[in-house]
């Protein structure tokens, strides 16, 4: 089963997935957690230079395209044997964050980006996509006051990043079968408890 998480700056994907995968393997599944750009040597690389905040003059075309080499790679790499042997995979963030950032956020053409998409996964959809879903003010607020890496993909306009809350609250109400929503503005203990029933339902049907 693949299972991703997205949401906005701030929406606490990254440290939920450590105790989701914690709480899977306690009930005897085979997880494993990764996260995008990333989680292979080579894609590890692209995204130094994705979150170099000295690389401001990127365009959205480079940065688009470099994310669909860092994603090939994880996915044929890692994703697909891992699923292969039936194993579980959670990705912090998925190509769903392409679309979002780079097509509603920079506005781009997003039939031109879903087409790179396809390309760059192989047609690899998740089974099942969570939105941890959170103002945007108060998302860029709690990462700057819980000390999280602040990169280059953090130093937009409020308005940039709320071009991608709506561009994920458009995808989630046109796939309601993969996606589920949950309010990440929520006690961190209150999401980790809705993530866990969330993702054990979807398993268990």
């Amino acid at each position: 089963m693949f299972i991703t998480l997205e949401g906005p700056e701030g929406s606490g994907k990254t440290s939920h997935i450590p105790y989701l995968a914690g709480y899977l393997r306690e009930k005897g599944h085979v997880v494993f957690p990764t996260r995008e750009p990333g989680g292979t040597v080579i894609s590890e690389q692209i995204r130094e230079i994705l979150h170099d905040l000295k690389n401001a003059e990127m365009h959205p075309h480079t940065e688009t395209l470099l994310y669909q080499a860092a994603r090939a790679q994880i996915v044929e790499q890692v994703i697909k044997p891992r699923l292969d042997d039936g194993e579980i995979v959670i990705s912090d963030r998925y190509y769903d964050s392409t679309i979002a950032y780079q097509g509603y956020g920079h506005r781009q053409n997003l039939e031109q980006v879903r087409q790179l998409v396809k390309y760059a996964t192989g047609g690899l959809d998740p089974d099942l996509t969570i939105l941890l879903d959170l103002d945007v003010k108060a998302g860029l607020k709690r990462k700057k006051q819980n000390g999280l890496e602040w990169n280059r993909m953090d130093a937009h306009e409020v308005e940039f990043y709320e071009r991608v809350r709506e561009g994920y609250l458009e995808m989630a109400k046109h796939e309601p079968d993969r996606w589920v929503l949950v309010d990440s503005g929520q006690p961190w203990e209150d999401v980790q408890e809705e993530l866990k029933k969330i993702i054990v339902e979807r398993i268990n049907s």
